[in-house]
């Protein structure tokens, strides 16, 4: 059985250079059926099918002459939006894997308007998610979340240094043993609603490096709607958030 580096399997299927090959895996945008592919250099049979999925098409929900407001697709970073739409800069961030309302500002008077409005908690922010295990009435969860942003972000429960942080869970619908809930936040602390829900016991389904177990092609959380100043924005949940199956 003939082996070589996953990246070069997928050049040579594909027709693309290496180095767009490798850039593709570490988007995590390759899958062989189901699972995917995470390390570019990995041994990989050379029969080997890749799938690659890219991300659908960047949806504008709203724009005037202060804000753009984005239904994100997910794995999709939020940095590449802002850099594809030319002078809007980014009032806030989801994590690649997470879809949904992401707010861009288009001048500086208006984005130091937002900004402010961020810093001081008055942005309403709602999310859906499916979660491992049964959840069956609303919860509120006040932990302070402490960041460390070596490398890759990683976040946890930390009462000594970490930052006052509430996030709220209402149950939706349940399949199986998951759950599909909606979270308020009204603070916005890195992975705070991952972190917050593996505290509980409750992961959000594909979030593997907060504890679930189960395997997703992202990690299973949206950003449905948020209300800033004047303005409120709702983003459809995409087909993986409205059916978990």
């Amino acid at each position: 059985m003939a082996t070589d580096k996953a990246y070069k399997v997928l050049a040579e299927q594909k027709g693309i250079s290496n180095k767009k090959a490798k850039e593709l895996i570490d988007k995590g945008l390759v899958f062989v059926e189901d699972k995917k592919v995470k390390i570019a250099r990995a041994e990989i049979n050379t029969e080997t099918f890749f799938r690659i999925e890219y991300p659908e098409d960047i949806e504008i929900l709203y724009q005037d002459e202060d804000i753009i407001a984005i239904n994100k697709p997910a794995q999709v970073d939020s940095y590449d939006i802002q850099d594809a739409i030319d002078g809007a800069e980014l009032l806030h961030r989801l994590d690649r894997d997470t879809s949904g309302v992401l707010l861009l500002g288009k001048n500086r008077e208006f984005i130091e308007k937002a900004i402010k409005e961020f810093k001081n908690r008055r942005v309403e922010k709602h999310y859906v998610a499916w979660i491992e295990g049964v959840l069956y009435e609303k919860i509120e969860i006040d932990e302070p979340i402490f960041t460390i942003k070596k490398g890759k972000a990683f976040s946890m429960i930390d009462p000594v240094r970490g930052k006052k942080a509430h996030t709220i869970v209402k149950p939706e619908e349940l399949q199986g043993k998951k759950s599909k809930v909606n979270i308020e936040i009204t603070t916005g602390r890195t992975h705070q609603i991952r972190v917050h829900l593996a505290h509980i016991g409750h992961p959000i389904v594909g979030d593997e490096q907060y504890g679930s177990r189960t395997q997703a092609k992202r990690v299973l959380l949206h950003s449905a709607k948020m209300k800033i100043l004047d303005y409120e924005f709702n983003a459809k949940e995409p087909k993986d958030i409205a059916r978990y199956k």
